[in-house]
């Protein structure tokens, strides 16, 4: 059975750092792609960054490039994201989430498996 479960968030002035913990458990690391996704109350779920357990590579929003960095810990089964200079339209519910088989990740893919999330607020 795969679980996933977010910790880290909480609430910062614009201009701080969060990072955000996944662990993982009941898939197998190197097939699969990860990724982060963001949800603020009545607004659509955004994705943010992904990253493929096996190769490596990420991917971010263009809204995150060059502020967040998404990162695997393979022996430990998890995955974190770092949040620099974090503004007040980050402020969002953040969920990890998970899909595979895959042989590489796109935000804009159905992901399968869903963490409860994790609460990130952001004051100006």
């Amino acid at each position: 059975q795969v679980q996933l479960v977010e910790s880290g968030g909480g609430s910062v002035q614009a201009g701080g750092s969060l990072r955000l913990s996944c662990a993982g458990s009941g898939f197998t690391y190197g097939r699969n792609c990860m990724g982060w996704f963001r949800q603020e109350t009545g607004k659509e779920r955004e994705g943010v960054a992904t990253i493929h357990t096996g190769s490596g590579t990420t991917s971010y929003a263009e809204s995150v490039t060059g502020r967040f960095i998404i990162s695997l810990d393979n022996a430990q089964n998890k995955m974190y994201m770092q949040m620099n200079d974090l503004k007040p339209e980050d402020t969002g519910m953040y969920y990890c989430a998970t899909v595979a088989p895959v042989s590489r990740c796109d935000l804009r893919w159905t992901f399968d498996y869903w963490g409860q999330g994790t609460q990130v607020t952001v004051s100006s």
